[in-house]
């Protein structure tokens, strides 16, 4: 017993720096591991302090300038919207996007951002990877097709720069981005030219380059925004090689399933893409590829909807609505397009409502005005995220209840005649609404505005036959009003000062800050001579201003510079609220500003031309009536 204590001691002392060296191990690892979570806790405090506007509601987060690293307009993101790290068989770990990189590093050299199997698949989650691509001049855009799908819980994405300036500026705010190599020019190229053919091209490329990595690839256009995680939808089809959007605004189905192809007449839409990288698919890119490569004129989407319809059909089977296409291998879906939203499908039709659906996406097509028409409308649905300063203009807001009589709105027959007088008597209350927010220097919220008649670039019978457009229903802006030249800064010489504008929907959003919306005076019209109707700078009780109608500048500035720390002043009617502007030089810049915001109705069938111009000063000419140019002589914006 002796002995074998002793031999036991024995042990322990001749293993006793074995004992030390694991125990200071087990005391180094405690330290090192309570200093990384400490260091981890530390870290995503920075993050969400760094975190910018990109979050409902917005703060303000410092993004960071390619050059010298200050700020360029950032997001304004929750939470939520950082992302956790993205994990799975085809990824490693990576910081969550939106994680601003170190000030204190400098930018890795660009031949880390080319596209390879491996930077694709650090982002890959599910085998899944989503792709946008952009310049420069769609900044904007972008950050807002970002937060979307961060906000939806996905970070498996990557941002395609086509210049330098737009990766840098995406690498500086923590967005995954690749260089596209093509170093286009960094302003808005515009539809249809060919800048804009030479980006769509781009894709096409792309997607030849990415379907041999082994991933499924979404591409989307960056004038679309998802709604709703589209992944759980694509996945339920997965004998598909390719699920495509499209042109269709005849509903073929109302539910979510695939439209039904043998239905569809829209083109096939490539703002909005899946592909698996499937055999078929890698035939179906390559060919694409080849045939722009061969013709320069071929228009991007018109080689891709031709290729699929060198044989479309049969089925592939009685239920899932996907159909053999191009080589009679391929395996074709259409998404529905009540759900993955087209710009008519989502804001003329509001087709997803009438069916009660959930969109998945809404890709701004059908629509006018240019980037600034895209950009309007998706703020009119209050899903484009801008930088705090847009919701809280220094000058203040004006806004006003419109008044519109039931028979212009409901009463008789839709036609153009009705369509027209409805119009017009909402633009004339928009025309004193513009002169009072000039005068005033303030920021008029547009009112809603109803339309009986859609707006299209063909003829057509006054809404599209098959289509589900409500009648009336509250018309985009730019489908009167040409919302690009609103928000353009013409010369002040020569058409007095700017009149800024914002979306009717701007007091809806939850961006609104609380000072803006807590700031408020309503002013009521009154006739003058009545009881309390005089021009006073008193308030009733209740807040609220009355003032008499039919005012002129003077009376407008005298009441209203009282009031000028006043956030929000709404009046109760613009109409007979303003005599006119006493300086008559500024009167008639005022008039040459704002015959340019009208746009034009279109299509009158069987008559060339086709559209009828909006006049904002209709009522001042005796008979006027709604008529197309009669030569070519006349077709020409009202004088």
């Amino acid at each position: 017993m002796g002995w074998n204590w002793r031999n036991g001691y024995q042990e322990v002392a001749n293993t006793r720096p074995l004992f030390l060296t694991i125990y200071a191990t087990v005391i180094i690892g405690v330290i090192f591991s309570s200093f990384y979570v400490f260091s981890a806790i530390y870290s995503n405090s920075l993050v969400d302090s760094s975190i910018s506007w990109l979050s409902s509601p917005p703060s303000a987060i410092s993004s960071h300038n390619v050059d010298s690293h200050p700020t360029e307009p950032a997001l304004n993101f929750s939470r939520s919207a950082t992302v956790g790290l993205t994990t799975g068989p085809q990824s490693v770990l990576m910081p969550p996007i939106w994680q601003v990189p170190s000030q204190t590093k400098k930018m890795p050299p660009l031949k880390a951002f080319q596209l390879t199997k491996e930077l694709v698949q650090q982002r890959v989650k599910d085998n899944i990877i989503i792709v946008t691509f952009g310049n420069h001049a769609f900044m904007d855009f972008i950050l807002t097709w970002v937060k979307h799908l961060t906000d939806l819980g996905l970070s498996n994405l990557l941002i395609g720069a086509m210049d330098t300036k737009l990766l840098e500026a995406l690498y500086w705010k923590g967005i995954p981005v690749f260089d596209m190599g093509s170093h286009m020019s960094t302003v808005d190229v515009g539809w249809g030219s060919p800048t804009f053919h030479k980006m769509g091209r781009q894709k096409v490329f792309m997607i030849d380059s990415f379907l041999p990595y082994g991933f499924e690839l979404l591409m989307c256009d960056t004038d679309m925004v998802w709604l709703k995680n589209p992944l759980p939808y694509f996945a339920r089809f997965p004998e598909a090689d390719v699920l495509t959007s499209s042109d269709q605004v005849v509903p073929t189905v109302v539910d979510d399933r695939l439209d039904n192809w043998q239905q569809v007449t829209g083109a096939y839409n490539i703002g909005i893409f899946h592909w698996r990288p499937t055999d078929s698919a890698k035939k179906l890119a390559k060919a694409w590829k080849e045939m722009l490569i061969a013709d320069d004129k071929i228009w991007d989407q018109n080689g891709f909807n031709d290729l699929l319809h060198k044989q479309l059909g049969p089925p592939v089977d009685e239920e899932s609505g996907l159909v053999y296409a191009f080589d009679g291998n391929l395996k074709l879906g259409i998404l529905p397009a009540s759900i993955f939203c087209s710009g008519h499908t989502y804001f003329v039709q509001a087709m997803y409502q009438q069916f009660r659906l959930e969109p998945y996406a809404v890709h701004t097509t059908f629509q006018y005005a240019g980037t600034e028409g895209k950009r309007h409308r998706l703020r009119e649905a209050m899903v484009f995220y801008d930088p705090p300063e847009y919701y809280d203009s220094p000058g203040g807001f004006l806004s006003f209840k419109p008044s519109i009589p039931k028979s212009l709105l409901l009463d008789g027959q839709h036609t153009v005649e009705s369509h027209f007088s409805l119009v017009n008597y909402q633009m004339k209350q928009i025309r004193t609404a513009l002169a009072i927010a000039s005068l005033l220097n303030r920021t008029l919220v547009m009112p809603p505005l109803w339309c009986r008649l859609d707006r299209l670039w063909f003829a057509h019978p006054g809404v599209l036959e098959g289509s589900v457009t409500r009648q009336p229903f509250i018309c985009p802006l730019d489908h009167v009003f040409e919302v690009n030249v609103m928000l353009k800064e013409l010369p002040e010489e020569e058409f007095g000062p700017q009149i800024d504008i914002k979306e009717y929907s701007f007091f809806e959003n939850p961006s609104v800050p609380r000072q803006v919306k807590d700031s408020w005076l309503d002013v009521k019209l009154c006739q003058e001579g009545s009881q309390d109707c005089h021009a006073s700078n008193g308030t009733s009780p209740q807040g609220v201003l009355r003032f008499p109608k039919r005012s002129n500048e003077e009376t407008f500035k005298a009441v209203f510079s009282s009031f000028k720390d006043v956030k929000v002043i709404q009046f109760s009617s613009m109409q007979d609220a303003f005599l006119g502007f006493s300086d008559k030089t500024r009167e008639q810049k005022f008039r040459d500003r704002v015959k340019r915001y009208v746009g034009i109705w279109c299509c009158v069938t069987d008559h060339t031309p086709g559209h009828i111009y909006y006049d904002m000063y209709w009522d001042e000419k005796p008979g006027w009536k709604p008529k197309a140019p009669q030569t070519p002589a006349d077709d020409h914006p009202p004088l």
